[in-house]
């Protein structure tokens, strides 16, 4: 599995032709306790910088984009009873969605671990 990150501090990671998604441990850290994730449509077509998600916390509501294209195959059913795993399990349990990418040459151009740890330090 590779894992890369955007510079919304999304993360995918990455196994053959499917990725999940969901947000850093920067990212969860900055928006403070989440309230609420509005997941995207399993089945649903999302593009690459698309707004596929929503997540609500008591300072902010942030979208969430789409690292890559593809379609959702599954949304994380788990977050609507118990949205605060985004806060204390972003890059595990918290995950957001999985989808089925459209096209791996996509991934060429997102961050590798190393790249966005130096990417926040300079935030």
């Amino acid at each position: 599995m590779t894992r890369y990150f955007t510079k919304d501090h999304e993360w995918i990671a990455v196994e053959g032709d499917e990725a999940t998604v969901g947000i850093t441990d920067y990212a969860q850290s900055q928006l403070g306790d989440i309230t609420f994730v509005e997941l995207p449509a399993e089945g649903s077509e999302v593009g690459k910088g698309d707004s596929a998600s929503v997540v609500d916390s008591v300072k902010a509501a942030s979208d969430v984009y789409a690292p890559v294209s593809g379609k959702v195959t599954v949304a994380n059913a788990a977050l609507e009873d118990q949205p605060e795993l985004v806060n204390t399990d972003p890059e595990g349990e918290g995950w957001l969605w999985k989808m089925a990418l459209a096209d791996t040459a996509e991934l060429e151009g997102l961050m590798d671990e190393a790249a966005y740890q130096a990417y926040v330090a300079e935030l």
